[in-house]
């Protein structure tokens, strides 16, 4: 039997994901909204990062998630358990947002127009 490569592991790892790229999210702690760019099977942050980063200790070994910002021009990486849905159904402001989608539809950025 083949062993799983390291990348099929980490497929399966973020198909596990809560959140999906082109989510909009609220961070439960920081309460500010957001979309959601990437995803992380686990957290791929040095050892010093986290230690003065993530205070509240969320676990490294579950998804973390590279998040824009809205009404801000910068990006977060967050721990899953610090992230909830945003069900507002208003548009992220973040100017980076282009270079990641082409638009929102079904309360979802989209990476490309559907049907291309």
């Amino acid at each position: 039997m083949k062993p799983l490569q390291q990348g099929r592991v980490e497929a399966v790892r973020v198909s596990r994901a809560r959140f999906r790229v082109g989510q909009p999210i609220r961070h439960k702690l920081f309460h500010y909204r957001g979309v959601i760019v990437d995803v992380d099977a686990t957290c791929r942050a040095s050892g010093d990062w986290y230690d003065r980063q993530a205070l509240t200790r969320p676990p490294r070994d579950r998804p973390w998630y590279h998040v824009l910002v809205h009404s801000a021009s910068h990006m977060t990486y967050v721990a899953e358990r610090n992230l909830e849905p945003d069900l507002s159904g208003r548009p992220i402001d973040n100017p980076a947002l282009d270079a990641y989608f082409v638009g929102m539809e079904g309360g979802l950025y989209v990476k490309e127009a559907a049907g291309h």
